[in-house]
């Protein structure tokens, strides 16, 4: 990332920070913490059983449950769903930048129509990676962004905000009408009601959630007991991740559309999907539960990363596609391998734990790294210069050369 861009994207993180200060040591908030803690390590350790009833109550709601273990199975569930569709509508989706949907439906001729204003201008930059689960174009200032979109709709949009609102607005309901098809992610799992819960503030998936069909990607590591442990988990994520106690929508899906005002014979299609298909991924995640669970409490905050001295230099070089920080170089050594997780900056970390210290879960993230460190070095991965460093340790007695 352009060190343009590290600098506006430190600020973005800096307003941020200031915003959510006060909340952070809110009475509430901290009861909050602590009950979503608990939610968090019981999903973990009955996540099979919550999965499976999960799975269960979602079918008999009338909705389609497809197991990905892969992101290659993820990917090919999701373009069979599509019927020969070349256009269709995404929310923000962490889980589908893990698995490179969004590109894998390109090249295989479907055009993907982000609909989050953050997305879309990432989108239309193309250049640039997004810098934030919750703010993907935070490392872009106003002027960079009003010449991205300019450039992209080929006319002049005012360097304001408003302006630029209203442009991507514009392109976005100007498309929608004709998709049929609309992918987005999923902020929980509810396993006994059977139902998911989708937090936005701009009111894109409420769109989305009316198109004929409705595919969710989720990863199994979003499931709880109960619909009212997803609205705390929910809540406690706003709050870390945008200094909002509330967001501005919480939509609950639990089936295709349907209604029974008439004589209460149960009819189907009304206004939303007709289809509702919720596609499972593991990618990795079974095995990280046997040997670091605590990086799958995670709830997708990205509190680490704002106040991370190794993000606030490298930017999303450090971390894994759409996983952010240090808990994306952890999940890049179950989605991929240990080169892939060396890659993705396991030896950039200071281990200051200060991830750890900002996370709303307390995950430990730099202990699990350190962990992964040895694994590394024990199958010949590591840092050249590391190597240098031992090589005149051993030969001179000294990290020096000469």
């Amino acid at each position: 990332m352009k060190k343009s861009h590290i600098s506006v994207m430190n600020r973005s993180f800096q307003v941020l920070d200031q915003r959510r200060r006060k909340l952070l040591k809110d009475h509430e908030t901290l009861k909050l913490k602590e009950r979503v803690q608990g939610i968090r390590a019981y999903s973990m350790d009955h996540l099979e059983e919550l999965l499976e009833e999960a799975a269960r109550n979602l079918e008999e709601n009338g909705v389609e449950v497809i197991m990905a273990g892969n992101g290659e199975e993820a990917r090919g569930a999701i373009l069979d769903q599509l019927e020969g569709e070349v256009l269709v509508a995404k929310s923000k989706s962490n889980t589908a930048g893990e698995i490179l949907l969004s590109e894998h439906l390109e090249e295989e001729g479907v055009e993907v129509l982000e609909t989050d204003l953050g997305d879309r201008i990432v989108q239309m930059h193309r250049e640039s990676r997004p810098s934030h689960p919750i703010g993907p174009a935070a490392h872009l200032d106003l002027e960079m962004i009003s010449r991205i979109v300019s450039d992209y709709l080929d006319k002049e949009v005012d360097c304001e905000p408003r302006s630029i609102l209203e442009a991507v607005k514009e392109d976005i309901l100007m498309e929608l009408p004709n998709i049929r098809v609309g992918i987005t992610g999923a902020n929980s799992v509810a396993a006994s009601d059977g139902a998911l819960l989708m937090v936005h503030n701009e009111g894109n998936i409420s769109m989305i959630s009316l198109l004929d069909v409705h595919i969710i990607l989720v990863g199994i590591d979003k499931v709880v007991s109960t619909l009212e442990d997803a609205v705390s988990v929910v809540k406690l994520e706003t709050i870390y991740a945008t200094g909002k106690k509330t967001p501005a929508y919480m939509n609950v899906v639990s089936s295709p559309s349907k209604t029974a005002d008439i004589e209460q014979e149960l009819l189907k299609d009304m206004y939303g999907a007709r289809r509702v298909v919720v596609v499972f991924l593991d990618n990795g995640r079974r095995e990280l539960l046997q040997e670091g669970a605590e990086s799958l409490w995670c709830i997708g905050c990205g509190s680490c990363i704002v106040n991370c001295p190794v993000y606030s230099v490298t930017g999303p070089e450090f971390g894994y596609r759409r996983h952010l920080g240090g808990r994306g170089v952890v999940m890049s050594r179950y989605i991929e391998d240990e080169a892939t997780c060396t890659d993705s900056g396991l030896f950039k970390c200071t281990l200051c734990g200060n991830c750890t210290r900002e996370c709303p879960l307390e995950i430990p993230t730099s202990q699990i790294m350190e962990l992964l460190r040895r694994e590394c070095v024990e199958e010949g991965l590591h840092i050249q210069e590391h190597r240098v460093i031992l090589d005149n340790i051993k030969k001179r007695g000294s990290a020096y050369r000469d």
